[in-house]
């Protein structure tokens, strides 16, 4: 090539390099999909009897967190609590359950620029519904109800709820049909936050015959730790939740309530798909963190309970998936999260500053490869259990009866064994007792007039 063309050349490709030098970076869109009383267990869990083909394929391109924890409740409807910590960062005995005078991430990354969005269930108020979000659709104001019958309503102008109506079809599809519309729309250099937030697999559990048809209630194998009844009273057997089937409990009837939540489970992951094809057809995919969460588990025949008013690990432990732009692919974490550090590791990967009183740890250190941040998880229910676990131990104390239980997680991840009466585990139960009562107090889990006295483990 002649010599002067080549300086040409070159001297062409000067300001464009300066140029894309000085481009700020995309910032990611965050695509937050959010299931309601689904087990850990169900989903990226080699041998789970639920089908769940799209988000397997999204856990093989992101990482799957295996200790992520719902912090607990000072209510039987534990969603609430746990949807109002993950949208603000503020851990259980610091969240106002409504969000009044709160601010949320949501929030904060509108503020930031992002188009915000929500469709599905919000069970944390209208008023705090129209401050997190600039728009929503097909908006389901409260906790269960009939897929098919659900009352859902819009967002509209200044903030007010418009266009109320019946779903018609099935809820989940609608609010699958809500998230996909907004990713085929969204247009202008603005990134967007997506909540979509599924009242599937929470009861009623109908999920289309055709889905039900592929469980046979004769097939589904009962949980390791079924037990026909719990084995004492732990101050909540009378609640709604565990008067859906009768005690004592029998195989089938566990096994027939477990191929409802299967099912339902299948055709939530059936939505899920179309969502993440709609992105895909969208052009963001590779520009899109995607999360998948639930706000806590369930028992459904575990330890002899059915709802999720305890906190054995099938009822706390959340499924959490990340995948998208700075997650690494193909993993799976062992390190401790609460669900309410969720926000914060977006927050972080996007650029937005949280709002005022979010606690929640950025888990970006984790996704890199770095150690746990946290050393233990606390929970509580109530006034009336209070639990701490480490790697390998765990402690749950009632102190309305005077009992603890002691599991060693290692050897019995179902906690089937409970240790705390074997006097060569006791420097176990004293130890754990300790840290309880300091998580306890870092927590600011302190007598309010609806909780009681405090739940301290004596």
């Amino acid at each position: 090539m002649n010599p002067r063309r080549v300086l040409f050349f070159l001297a062409a490709l000067v300001p464009a390099a300066f140029a894309a030098a000085e481009e700020p970076a995309r910032r990611p869109n965050i695509l937050f999909l959010f299931s309601d009383d689904q087990r850990a267990d169900t989903v990226a869990t080699p041998g789970s009897p639920a089908r769940t083909p799209n988000l397997d394929a999204l856990a093989e391109r992101g990482t799957v967190l295996m200790r992520a924890y719902c912090n607990g409740s000072q209510q039987g409807a534990v969603c609430v609590p746990s949807r109002a910590m993950l949208l603000s960062g503020r851990s259980l005995f610091r969240v106002d359950e409504r969000l009044r005078g709160q601010g949320t991430w949501p929030e904060a990354f509108g503020e930031a620029g992002y188009a915000t969005f929500a469709t599905g269930k919000w069970h944390n108020g209208p008023e705090s519904l129209a401050r997190t979000f600039q728009r929503a659709e097909a908006v389901f104001l409260g906790g269960m109800g009939d897929p098919y019958n659900l009352p859902l309503q819009d967002l509209g102008p200044g903030g007010t709820l418009v266009n109320p109506r019946k779903s018609g079809e099935h809820s989940v599809k609608l609010f699958a049909d809500a998230a996909s519309k907004f990713l085929k729309e969204h247009r202008g250099p603005a990134p967007f936050l997506a909540y979509v937030a599924f009242n599937f697999p929470h009861d009623p559990r109908v999920a289309p015959a055709e889905y039900r048809a592929k469980y046979r209630d004769e097939a589904i194998a009962i949980p390791a730790n079924f037990l026909p009844e719990h084995p004492f009273d732990n101050g909540e057997l009378a609640i709604r939740d565990e008067k859906l089937a009768a005690s004592p409990r029998t195989p089938e009837v566990v096994r027939k309530h477990l191929a409802d939540y299967y099912a339902s489970i299948e055709y939530l992951d059936a939505q899920v798909g179309r969502i993440l094809d709609a992105l895909r057809e969208s052009g963001r995919e590779r520009d899109t963190i995607v999360v998948f969460a639930s706000d806590h588990g369930l028992a459904i025949g575990s330890h002899g309970l059915f709802g999720k008013q305890n906190l054995y690990e099938h009822s706390m432990r959340a499924p959490v998936i990340l995948a998208g732009p700075g997650i690494p692919p193909g993993r799976r974490v062992d390190a401790f999260a609460y669900l309410f550090d969720l926000f914060p590791t977006l927050g972080e990967l996007a650029g937005v500053a949280g709002p005022e009183g979010s606690e929640g740890l950025s888990l970006v250190p984790v996704l890199r490869g770095e150690a746990s941040r946290r050393t233990d998880i606390f929970t509580a229910y109530r006034h009336l259990q209070r639990a701490v676990r480490d790697d390998r131990w765990k402690l749950i104390a009632y102190p309305k009866i005077g009992k603890v239980q002691l599991f060693d997680l290692r050897d019995d991840p179902d906690e089937r064994r409970d240790l705390s009466a074997d006097p060569a585990h006791a420097a176990e139960v004293t130890r754990l007792t300790a840290l309880l009562r300091e998580r306890q107090a870092q927590a600011g889990d302190v007598p309010t007039p609806r909780a009681g006295r405090p739940a301290v483990a004596r």
